[in-house]
């Protein structure tokens, strides 16, 4: 397993949000994530960086990784795509994208993946000198997800990559997300309103409820659950 999380508790102050939860992401795999909002998905998410105090086992590419410092967990090969997007507003483009890089010593590898970033997203090519604020909201969400892939992460964490985004654009962007998975091999933890099309992306999915988890299995099975139809799906 490149993930392996049991017993996940987290907490804010005194408030316990997640409640032991158990769950793993393979090698070159997509795993989505469903809940309503309030179930503690972005605060799982948080988790695994060490962004909020967790007891509990993370092990990433067998490895302990609770209690690391989330700059450790980024150097680790862990990329997180925040809810919110976390650009770096006033900075240009580019200058986001080679913040994304900031652990890596290798100048002409990380000018290679910049271009590379721009084949896989033409529209931040044509804006790589305009400032990031200035972007709309699908190009700062195609932004985030380039800054993070930048560190050539080993697995990437997203949170609601969807939220906001036209149809079209969502359509777009999980067609990209397929693309970089099948052919680069980055594993995905995709935290996702829109649980339709998670479920077409992903090959195993969670469900989770008040911080815990309720179900699980493969994202064909699980989207062919009627409960999970009826409260996600719509029909």
């Amino acid at each position: 397993m490149l993930l392996e999380v049991k017993g996940l508790h987290a907490s804010y102050g005194a408030t316990r949000v997640l409640h032991g939860m158990d769950f793993a992401v393979e090698p070159g795999s997509i795993t989505a994530v469903l809940g309503a909002n309030g179930a503690g998905k972005t605060t799982m998410l948080r988790a695994l960086c060490g962004m909020v105090k967790t007891a509990g086992e993370i092990r990433f590419a067998g490895k302990r990784i609770d209690g690391k410092a989330t700059e450790d967990v980024v150097r680790l090969g862990v990329a997180h795509v925040p809810d919110g997007r976390g650009t770096f507003a006033h900075l240009s483009t580019e200058e986001n994208l080679w913040l994304g890089a900031y652990t890596r010593k290798d100048k002409r590898e990380v000018e290679a993946d910049l271009e590379r970033m721009y084949g896989h997203f033409p529209r931040l090519k044509e804006r790589q000198k305009q400032q990031a604020g200035t972007l709309s909201g699908g190009e700062q969400q195609m932004l985030a997800v380039s800054r993070a892939l930048m560190l050539r992460p080993k697995l990437l964490l997203l949170d609601e990559p969807s939220f906001g985004l036209a149809p079209l654009l969502v359509q777009e962007l999980f067609r990209i997300l397929r693309a970089i998975n099948e052919r680069e091999g980055v594993s995905m933890l995709l935290v996702e309103q829109n649980a339709a099309m998670a479920l077409e992306l992903a090959g195993r999915a969670y469900v989770i409820e008040t911080g815990r988890v309720v179900l699980s299995g493969a994202a064909a099975d699980i989207q062919r659950d009627d409960a999970v139809r009826r409260a996600y799906l719509g029909y």
